[in-house]
């Protein structure tokens, strides 16, 4: 099975989540989501930058997934994620993304970008800010 995402934590409190460009499946959806959830437990601020470049379209099922996670994962997010980076350069994707938070709001901070580099400089800021 292809993955759907990677998740690297190489870098913490900085996560990348960087979607492969496969095809949603029940399975590599729901193992994307719980890899997520993951960067949680450490029970420490984090930023987030999800690199959606070559991400394909999920399953209209997979997006309802995704608002369930969000709204079910509401609460881990405020209290450790500080903000989330999309780095979005497809117009489809950007208008997917409001879809899926059309479902359930993102709770915290986010900004969409095209580049790697201008989320990359959004998170320092982010990260910079909260640790005064």
């Amino acid at each position: 099975m292809e993955k759907y995402a990677t998740v690297d934590e190489s870098a913490f409190p900085l996560v990348r989540i960087t979607f492969t460009g496969s095809k949603s499946s029940d399975s590599n959806f729901q193992d994307y989501l719980e890899e997520t959830k993951n960067c949680y437990r450490h029970k420490k601020k984090l930023v987030l930058i999800f690199d959606a470049s070559r991400a394909s379209i999920p399953s209209f099922a997979h997006q309802k997934m995704q608002g369930d996670w969000l709204r079910e994962n509401k609460q881990l997010m405020e209290d450790y994620c500080l903000g989330t980076a999309y780095v979005i350069p497809s117009a489809a994707i950007r208008t997917l993304l409001k879809m899926i938070f059309s479902f359930q709001r993102q709770p915290i901070p986010y900004q969409v970008f095209e580049t790697n580099a201008e989320a990359e400089a959004w998170v320092k800021e982010v990260l910079a800010y909260n640790s005064r």
